[in-house]
């Protein structure tokens, strides 16, 4: 449910009725933006310093990553990747009995439920579900929105992704992760730096809403990344890491390759997610006038 706001009463007089015109704008702004801050803050995983923090998560700059650049096709050069395509809006820490799949549908998803409430209907939300396997499982649900009065181009590679059928989001979703700190075995397994094709690697699951796309990422779909991630989890405390989120691009027109979000995860305790009811959603959420479909598109 959405808390309700009090409203203040107002003496009026000139300055008031100035200062109401003036502020308007700069006011209207602050509040649609209040759902993400919400967002933001909100999770069992907090939102910490970028350089000192621990046991939670920051946003790193793009320029940490080097992406495919305008010549790769010819010369093979990377290039830094510069802004993201999207804003950060969260991160979720999550355990449950049974594996969670698509989290944004879920009548208790606190991001979802902050966007609902805050009425921003053109807001376009993108979650990445990293499903780790274990005794109990695990979730870490990276967020990510459109940013303020943008829509996403009609004419980028994200759009088509965003719309694209299953096969071709599974050839094209990619992941660059770079050890920022952790032990010699960890960085030894995983590679102080690497890029993978997480849809080519590990099963993904596309859940595609009215003003979302959720993917869910299997870890242990694989024998290989199940064994590499019971290895960081022994000493996932002393563990941080940089994950880029981004489509891959294959031809010269989609070059270069931008990050549509990222995420550092700092030094995190598996003590600290968050149990949800491993149950199956039981409504739907934020219907929207965009006209997209709530559930998986089937490919044509």
């Amino acid at each position: 449910m959405c808390p309700k706001k009090h409203k203040q009463k107002h003496h009026h007089n000139h300055n008031h009725n100035h200062n109401h015109n003036h502020n308007r704008s700069s006011t209207s702004s602050t509040t649609t933006e209040d759902w993400r801050a919400e967002a933001i803050n909100g999770g069992s995983l907090k939102h910490v310093d970028l350089h000192t923090g621990s046991n939670g998560w920051a946003s790193p700059p793009g320029e940490v990553f080097s992406l495919r650049g305008p010549n790769y096709l010819t010369k093979k050069s990377k290039v830094p990747a510069g802004d993201w395509l999207l804003n950060p809006a969260g991160v979720d820490w999550l355990r449950s009995n049974s594996k969670l799949d698509h989290v944004l549908a879920r009548p208790d998803n606190r991001v979802m439920n902050a966007l609902r409430c805050s009425k921003q209907s053109k807001t376009f939300l993108m979650a990445v579900n990293l499903q780790v396997p274990g005794r109990e499982h695990h979730s870490a649900v990276f967020y990510f929105s459109s940013k303020l009065d943008e829509s996403i181009s009609s004419n980028s590679l994200l759009y088509q992704f965003v719309n694209g059928s299953d096969s071709f989001r599974n050839s094209r979703f990619k992941i660059v992760s770079k050890i920022v700190k952790g032990p010699w075995i960890v960085k030894t397994a995983v590679g102080n730096y690497s890029a993978c094709l997480l849809g080519k690697a590990l099963n993904c699951y596309y859940h595609k809403g009215p003003n979302y796309l959720e993917i869910d990422v299997d870890i242990g779909s694989s024998a290989i990344a199940t064994a590499i991630l019971r290895l960081a989890v022994g000493c996932v405390t002393a563990v941080t890491i940089d994950m880029g989120f981004l489509v891959e691009a294959q031809t010269e027109e989609e070059l270069p390759e931008r990050l549509f979000g990222a995420v550092r995860i700092c030094q995190m305790e598996m003590s600290s997610a968050t149990f949800v009811d491993s149950a199956p959603p039981t409504s739907k959420v934020l219907p929207t006038n965009s006209g997209g479909q709530s559930e998986n598109e089937e490919e044509k």
